[in-house]
């Protein structure tokens, strides 16, 4: 229950955020050539939506398997092995986001206390750039336990990582065979013209 309604809030975001994303860069073009006019404020938000995008996608990366690796040695490892390097990484990853999340909360604090807001807008950067930090990384140390369960129980042996080289030989495969049956149609259509 608590991770479907954390997909769907992640999900969401990103959609938001890219939706939001494309819309604002959109008005900003059409005010600055269409009209002569622009707004100071529309690139320092959109910078700030694509952080928050980029983090955010980092997490789903995670559960969708997307992100890419160099796990070359490790698929040579038996099962076991696998499992235990991943084991090890992942628990590096989690040591990561818990130092990135300290200096985030050492961060967020002084600006808090300092008091600065964003350049261009009347927003205090602790705020803008909270939502990223505190949520983004959240959401990845969550991505990360989830994952380490599933290697701990057995149901899993890897990050499930991209495999580029595996997906281009199958495209390669897709249009050769997609060529052949061009290519068979079209001396079909030519000995039915004979």
């Amino acid at each position: 229950m608590f991770a479907q309604f954390v997909n769907k809030i992640e999900e969401g975001a990103i959609t938001f955020l890219l939706a939001a994303m494309t819309l604002l860069v959109f008005f900003e073009v059409i005010m600055r050539f269409v009209f002569n006019h622009g707004y100071m404020w529309a690139q320092e938000l959109t910078l700030h939506l694509s952080a928050w995008m980029v983090i955010f996608g980092a997490s789903w990366g995670i559960k969708k398997g997307t992100h890419i690796g160099v796990d070359a040695a490790v698929k040579h490892l038996p099962r076991g092995g696998r499992r235990l390097v991943t084991a090890i990484a992942i628990c590096c990853a989690l040591a990561y986001c818990g130092l990135f999340g300290y200096g985030s909360w050492v961060y967020l604090k002084k600006m808090h206390l300092i008091g600065l807001e964003m350049e261009d807008m009347p927003i205090p950067r602790w705020i803008a750039h909270g939502v990223a930090l505190v949520a983004g990384f959240g959401l990845i140390g969550w991505r990360l336990l989830v994952l380490l369960w599933k290697i701990v129980r057995n149901k899993a042996d890897g990050f499930g990582l991209a495999d580029e080289a595996k997906d281009s030989m199958r495209l390669i495969e897709e249009t050769r065979k997609a060529a052949a049956a061009q290519a068979k149609a079209e001396a079909q259509t030519k000995a039915g013209m004979k």
